[in-house]
């Protein structure tokens, strides 16, 4: 079975930093997509940021562009979400899926693309 770990969040002064790792196991796919999405109280569940396992190719939201970084480990099966310049707007409940009929990053993020779902881990950001 195909099972995904979420870690790393917590609380967070404004303007901090943190770093969410999604480890995935149980894969029998060569390509896919893993993708990072975030929901907070009362909001839809919005696409972050993917990564590509073969080609690398990654997307942003606008919200997160230059102040988070996705990342890869493909021997550890992991992927990595660098989050830099923490907003308040930014608290939510992370989640890491993964998308096995992709193999290279979406231009959107859709929540219905994603195959497999990990749990969640919540980032708050104080102000």
């Amino acid at each position: 079975d195909v099972q995904l770990q979420a870690s790393g969040g917590g609380l967070v002064q404004a303007g901090g930093s943190l770093r969410l790792s999604c480890a995935a196991s149980g894969f029998t796919y060569d390509d896919y997509v893993i993708g990072w999405f975030r929901q907070a109280p009362g909001k839809e569940r919005e696409g972050v940021s993917c990564i590509s396992s073969s080609d690398g190719s990654t997307y942003y939201a606008d919200s997160v562009k230059g102040r988070f970084t996705i990342s890869r480990d493909n021997v550890k099966n992991t992927v990595y979400l660098h989050m830099n310049s923490l907003k308040p707007e930014d608290t939510a409940v992370y989640y890491c899926a993964v998308d096995t009929w992709s193999n290279s990053a979406q231009t959107t993020m859709h929540p219905i693309q994603y195959d497999y779902w990990g749990q969640g881990t919540l980032v708050t950001v104080s102000s």
